[in-house]
């Protein structure tokens, strides 16, 4: 089953803007997906639609079968919801800003109680639950509002961009307990400007421009589409020049360090012993760049590229 599925979603503004372009997307129940974008891509408009926060134009959407429009509390009582931007009432106590969340979905106090204290104990809030939301870190902030989405039980957990603006020690203990909720059953939709983020939580991601799905599929094989990757190389020994290896680019970055280009059908056990051979001793490694980074750059270049030429052919036409 799927856990979301769009199919032929629009969305126009009054103003004309056309924000999503007859875009396809599933999510398959349990999956941990990314949904990439640059600023004004659409990642924002198709989550709105979805929680019945913004208005669609045309085109279906179902969360876990149930149509947003013949079925929207049904659909809506599936997801939890962690917006952008901060919306927490901040004189609300920590406590009772999760209880009432509970209470929005029909769940007894007493209930509503336990699965607070739970939630709050998991993220790491349960000391600070007597104080306001305003007093708390904006990692804390974060996590309140993580918890606040997931007290009445959530099926999908739709997060945008949930750390933006926190520490990399607190952003790391988030993805441990999202990786947690996700073995658990939880299916999780991401949007994020971490590239790394979304690297090392995410199975399956697609990536959205100008309103349109570019790219749609598992996180393995769209990284495979890259055709080079760059390494930096930590030396034992210090260098004056970078050594020269056949079939490989090498770049001396400073004393202790090499880059190295690495195209798709080349191998890093090759270049080692090449290394070794001209007496280079590498110590330790690292992409100069995420990954799914560079290849997201190259595809948002490579769209602007082909906007470009449109415009061209257009004017000339014209």
């Amino acid at each position: 089953m799927h856990a979301l599925s769009i199919k032929d979603l629009w969305k126009t503004y009054p103003n004309g803007i056309e924000a999503l372009k007859g875009i396809d997307l599933k999510v398959k129940a349990g999956d941990f997906f990314a949904l990439l974008g640059p600023n004004g891509a659409g990642k924002t408009t198709a989550i709105g639609i979805v929680t019945s926060l913004v208005n669609k134009t045309s085109g279906d959407v179902k969360v876990f079968g149930h149509s947003i429009d013949s079925e929207l509390e049904a659909a809506k009582a599936y997801i939890g919801v962690v917006p952008q931007e901060l919306n927490l009432n901040q004189w609300d106590k920590v406590f009772n800003c999760v209880v009432n969340q509970a209470g929005f979905y029909g769940i007894r106090r007493r209930e509503a109680r336990q699965r607070t204290e739970t939630v709050l104990r998991e993220l790491q809030l349960w000391d600070r639950r007597g104080e306001t939301a305003r007093n708390l870190s904006g990692g804390m902030k974060r996590r309140l509002m993580i918890a606040r989405a997931l007290v009445h039980g959530p099926k999908l957990l739709i997060l945008d961009e949930p750390t933006a603006g926190v520490d990399i020690e607190i952003r790391r203990s988030m993805w441990d307990y999202l990786r947690t909720i996700n073995r658990n059953g939880t299916t999780i939709i991401l949007t994020t400007h971490y590239l790394e983020e979304a690297e090392n939580l995410c199975r399956h991601v697609a990536i959205i421009d100008d309103g349109v799905i570019v790219e749609d599929d598992r996180m393995s094989a769209v990284l495979r589409k890259l055709h080079q990757e760059v390494f930096v190389l930590n030396l034992r020994q210090a260098v004056d020049i970078a050594p020269k290896v056949n079939g490989f680019d090498v770049a001396r970055i400073n004393d202790h360090e090499l880059e190295v280009e690495i195209h798709k059908d080349q191998d890093l056990n090759s270049l080692f012993s090449a290394l070794s051979t001209a007496g280079v001793e590498v110590i330790s490694m690292r992409n100069k760049t995420n990954r799914l980074e560079e290849l997201f750059v190259r595809l948002i270049q490579r769209r602007e590229n082909e906007r470009d030429q449109e415009q061209v052919v257009e004017e000339f036409n014209l």
